[in-house]
């Protein structure tokens, strides 16, 4: 069945399958595989490739130029201590956590249409945590010390500052991102074994070999991994919801006018799974043309990430709202101000940008023949992607950059490094996104098998069945 036969369906939700019809295990396992054990290099990806390793390179040429000169190459001062630094760390982290959530919360809520995203979803997880960790450390202005944030013993009796937010984020940060590449690593063992055993090539045979871990699918195998997957999963579910929400207390902890919010933990949360959808969806709807894979990423993927990014986006959109009726109902002159400042100060543009890109735009998804529109869904994908960087701009930035008193006031202006460290990030994000598409397996093999198993069970018993509400 076609995709376009599929969307003029009555009920997306009910009839589109998370798999197409007409597949094996053998071809899930060749499609699949052969992505990676393929010996033809796709000119596309190797294009894609060479351009995500040229702003590698911008971000190495920009941070060895920041760790020579010192953060005074960047546009940030007095009062605007924090520019683009954490910004983008607070956007990357959000970007992070739509793979924790697509693949612990909904594995935990045995939602089968995660599987064939999980996989991609979680690598794009530890590549936004390794992206966002670069931030703080050359924040520093002394990234070579950066272990000083961490509790460790010294003869001087020295001790990180445990009141400090910066220590906050090392914990939650580090803890999130050894329990997403634990995770991510156990979900993998079954594929690296399949792509031992098809690989040609012995080097790859050896290598995958190694990481297979002795894998022989032996009941006893599957039992400890199952049993393992699931408690990583249960252990990653409260990171979703606390890692943000320590990272909104870099803000709330703080008396600045802005910042100083209650609604900052719930409200973060919201917009990081907001904006984690978005990318998932702006790289899935690629990839899965690319590589040809629309029997495994189907329009019921699509439809069901675009009601998550609804909810979400209606979430953010309500937490705006609240930022502020709080500055009009607290009474308090400097918060009015601050609301004032953000909608007409000089960086009225970010604040209105922002409400375009992250309220008005992403509400086309209300319409279902909308969410069945790819090129449509991709514009929505990117209009949140650049929503929610601008969002975190507002708030550090319009917060900082007029203080209580207007003799301190000041104008944040980013400098070319600024944008040539964020570049660079984004660089790395795509080169080592590229390099897992090709050499290991983007799509969960066995687990797509356990899915078409399960949909074949479900056929077998409506024909078996008919009076139990088969089609």
């Amino acid at each position: 069945m076609s995709e376009q036969s599929l969307t003029k369906t009555a009920d997306p939700a009910e009839f589109v399958p998370v798999i197409a019809p007409g597949n094996t295990y053998r071809t899930i396992s060749d499609r699949i595989a052969d992505i990676v054990l393929s010996k033809d290099i796709k000119l596309g990806w190797a294009f894609g490739l060479l351009i995500s390793f040229g702003l590698l390179n911008v971000f190495a040429i920009a941070a060895t130029y920041l760790i020579y000169m010192g953060p005074g190459i960047w546009g940030i001062n007095q009062p605007v201590g924090w520019g683009f630094a954490i910004v983008n760390f607070v956007w990357w982290i959000g970007i992070g956590h739509a793979g924790t959530l697509i693949s612990a919360i909904l594995l935990l809520l045995k939602q089968d249409w995660r599987n064939s995203i999980n996989r991609f979803s979680e690598a794009m997880t530890l590549f936004a945590v390794a992206c966002a960790g670069l931030f703080p450390v050359l924040h520093l202005g002394r990234p070579w010390l950066a272990y000083w944030l961490s509790p460790y013993p010294n003869t001087f009796g020295y001790w990180p500052n445990f009141r400090s937010p910066l220590v906050w984020d090392f914990f939650a940060v580090s803890t999130y991102g050894t329990v997403s590449l634990l995770f991510w690593f156990v979900g993998l063992i079954p594929d690296l074994a399949t792509l031992r055993d098809r690989a040609g090539n012995v080097w790859f045979r050896r290598i995958y070999g190694l990481l297979a871990m002795g894998w022989r699918g032996s009941a006893r195998h599957w039992h400890n991994y199952e049993m393992a997957y699931l408690l990583l999963a249960g252990m990653s579910t409260p990171l979703v919801l606390s890692v943000h929400s320590i990272v909104s207390f870099d803000f709330a902890v703080s008396i600045l006018p802005g910042w100083h919010s209650t609604i900052f933990p719930p409200y973060f949360v919201a917009g990081a799974v907001y904006a984690g959808f978005a990318m998932v969806l702006a790289i899935a709807i690629p990839f899965r043309k690319f590589y040809k894979l629309q029997d495994f990423i189907t329009m019921k993927h699509v439809d069901m990430m675009c009601k998550v990014m609804l909810s979400t986006g209606l979430i953010v959109g309500y937490g705006y709202l609240m930022e502020v009726f709080f500055g009009w109902y607290s009474a308090n002159k400097y918060e009015r101000y601050m609301t004032w400042n953000r909608m007409f100060g000089p960086y009225w543009w970010s604040y209105w940008s922002l409400i375009l890109t992250n309220v008005a735009i992403p509400q086309v998804l209300w319409l279902r023949k909308l969410r069945y529109n790819l090129p449509l869904v991709f514009i929505v994908c990117m209009s949140i992607s650049i929503g929610m960087w601008l969002e975190r701009f507002v708030i550090v930035i319009t917060s900082l950059h007029r203080d209580y008193v207007p003799s301190s006031w000041g104008m944040y202006y980013p400098t070319v490094w600024d944008w040539a460290t964020y570049i660079g990030t984004i660089g790395l994000f795509f080169t080592l996104l590229f390099l897992f598409i090709r050499f290991l397996p983007a799509i969960n093999i066995f687990e797509m098998k356990h899915l078409l198993r399960h949909k074949e069970h479900e056929a077998h018993g409506l024909a078996h069945h008919p009076s139990e509400g088969g089609h």
